[in-house]
C-alpha cells in the first residue's frame, strides 16, 4: 500500500529572495523534499510513527518484501529501501541497485498470534500440527515464510496450513478476524496488532530476522534518504522501533 504523509510548518516561513539561487530552505519558496521508502510490510506501525518525526514529507510503499525487491528490479523508483532480510538486501546489490553498504537497523523474533484469550489452549509450535486447528502461514516465497519453516524445522514440527499468505499482515489479519486459529507472525506484529495474543516461541526452536537498510543509488532525493536512515539508526528512531515490538540493531 502506498501512504503519503505530509508534515506541514507550522511557523510562518519568510519570503523569497529575488533571485531562484537564493532560495534557501528558510524560504518561502523552498520545495521540501519528498522522499520515497519501500519497506516490508512489518515495519508499518513503527515506520509511520517515524514519519511523524521528519522535516520533509515522504511516501511510503509497505509490501512483501519480496514484491519490492521484484518491482524495483524492475525498475520502480525509491529512495530508501528496508527489508525484512539480508538476502533480498544482497539480491539488490547484485543488481547494482544499492548505493552504500546497507546497515541493519533492527531484529525481530517470530510468535504464534492466536485469538484473544487462546481460547484453542495453543502453548507451542507442536500444538499446531493438531488436528481441527485452522493454521495459516506466511508463504515461504517471503521472509516470515522462510523464517517460519526454518522454525518449524528446528521444532521438527509438520504443519499443513490452511493458507499461505504473501504478506505477515495477512497471517496476523486471519487470526484477528477469526479466520484462522493461528498463524506465525513477528512479535512486532502481535505488539501493534491489539486484537490478538501471542505465544512464545523458545530461542532453541527461533529465528531472528536481521532487517537491513540503505539508500538506492537512483535516488532522487539522497539527502533525505540519508536523514531518514540517520533518524532510524538513531537513539529516537530505535525507541519507537523498541515499542513496536523489534529489537535493537
Amino acid at each position: 500500500m502506498i501512504r503519503a504523509l505530509i508534515l506541514i510548518a507550522l511557523v510562518a516561513l519568510p519570503a523569497c529572495g529575488s533571485s531562484a539561487n537564493e532560495c534557501s530552505p528558510q524560504a518561502s519558496c523552498y520545495v521540501k523534499p519528498k522522499l520515497t521508502v519501500f519497506a516490508a510490510a512489518s515495519l508499518q506501525p513503527a515506520f509511520d510513527k517515524i514519519a511523524e518525526r521528519l522535516h520533509f514529507s515522504a511516501t511510503f510503499n509497505y509490501a512483501g518484501t519480496q514484491t519490492l525487491t521484484s518491482q524495483l528490479t524492475q525498475g520502480a523508483q525509491a529512495d530508501v529501501f528496508a527489508s525484512a532480510d539480508t538476502a533480498h538486501m544482497t539480491t539488490l546489490q547484485h543488481a547494482g541497485l544499492i548505493q552504500d553498504a546497507p546497515q541493519v537497523f533492527a531484529h525481530n523474533r517470530l510468535e504464534i498470534a492466536v485469538a484473544n484469550g487462546n481460547p484453542k489452549a495453543i502453548h507451542s509450535l507442536a500444538d499446531l500440527a493438531r488436528g481441527g486447528l485452522v493454521v495459516v502461514l506466511a508463504d515461504p516465497s517471503v521472509p516470515a515464510g522462510q523464517y517460519t519453516q526454518q522454525a518449524l524445522a528446528k521444532a521438527g514440527v509438520t504443519v499443513k496450513p490452511a493458507s499461505l499468505e504473501l504478506q505477515v499482515t495477512a497471517v496476523l489479519s486471519k487470526v484477528a478476524v477469526g479466520e484462522a486459529d493461528a498463524g506465525i507472525v513477528y512479535v512486532s506484529d502481535v505488539v501493534t496488532s491489539g486484537k490478538v495474543d501471542g505465544v512464545a516461541i523458545p530461542d532453541s526452536q527461533n529465528v531472528i530476522a536481521a532487517y537491513p537498510i540503505a539508500t538506492l543509488k537512483d535516488a532522487q532525493n539522497k539527502g533525505a534518504a540519508t536523514d531518514f536512515i540517520g533518524f532510524v539508526l538513531s537513539p529516537d528512531g530505535q525507541s519507537i522501533l523498541k515499542a513496536a515490538g523489534f529489537e535493537s540493531a
